[in-house]
């Protein structure tokens, strides 16, 4: 089971998927430019999409519930990160602010690198201190929905139906982390259950951590020849 999720990662880390953190499949893009008026069911659908292939959301969440073992504390932090997530993605849209999408996903691969780290306990060990975890994981949400939302401010959505559409797509995402969330349990728990948990721990996290240093350098690669 060790073997499964350190793959994952590895597969992750080597940058084998998309350089952008919140790429579009050309035909979503396509679909999301074109269209007017209220489609709930395609934008839901649409959300849950992005999030079950948004690599960089599945990175940070397997981090934030990598040492936690009660659902009502697995609760708490994924429903911080989707109060986040959502606030700035439905605020970034419908206000139009926006900001460079390299900057923006860069700080996103950052988060991963944060998490690891604390996973880690560099924090105690190098400063003496421990951040609240609770309150990094809203902020850290923040900027995943900022992220997003400048990219969907790339496709000029159609304002007939725009805010309808939002939500749906919100909706779906919060689907696809739950679904995300939950296949990322069920491994979790049997790799728990055995000796290798203990011993591969602290390379699973350098690995995460090193997944989210290729984030950065892919969006900071991108700034400097854009």
């Amino acid at each position: 089971m060790v073997w499964v999720l350190l793959t994952i990662l590895l597969f992750l880390a080597t940058g084998i998927a998309d350089a952008y953190a919140h790429g579009v499949a050309e035909g979503d893009q396509g679909y999301v430019q074109e269209v007017s008026g209220v489609q709930f069911m395609p934008f839901m659908y649409l959300g849950a999409k992005h999030m079950v292939t948004g690599y960089d959301h599945l990175l940070f969440l397997f981090g934030v519930i990598f040492f936690l073992y009660r659902m009502k504390d697995i609760g708490l932090y994924v429903t911080l990160f989707a109060v986040g997530h959502s606030t700035t993605m439905l605020f970034g849209v419908l206000t139009g602010i926006s900001a460079n999408a390299y900057i923006i996903d860069a700080i996103i691969g950052l988060s991963v690198v944060y998490k690891a780290l604390d996973n880690l306990g560099a924090y105690r060990r190098w400063f003496g201190v421990q951040p609240n975890t609770k309150v990094a994981t809203l902020v850290f949400g923040l900027f995943h929905g900022f992220g997003l939302a400048t990219k969907i401010q790339e496709f000029e959505m159609s304002k007939d139906g725009l805010l309808p559409n939002l939500i749906a797509f919100n909706i779906g995402v919060e689907i696809g982390q739950l679904l995300a969330l939950f296949a990322i349990l069920i491994l979790m728990g049997f790799w728990r259950k055995t000796q290798g948990f203990a011993r591969y721990a602290f390379a699973a996290n350098v690995l995460l951590m090193t997944a989210g240093f290729v984030l950065v350098g892919y969006q900071l690669t991108g700034l400097a020849i854009a």
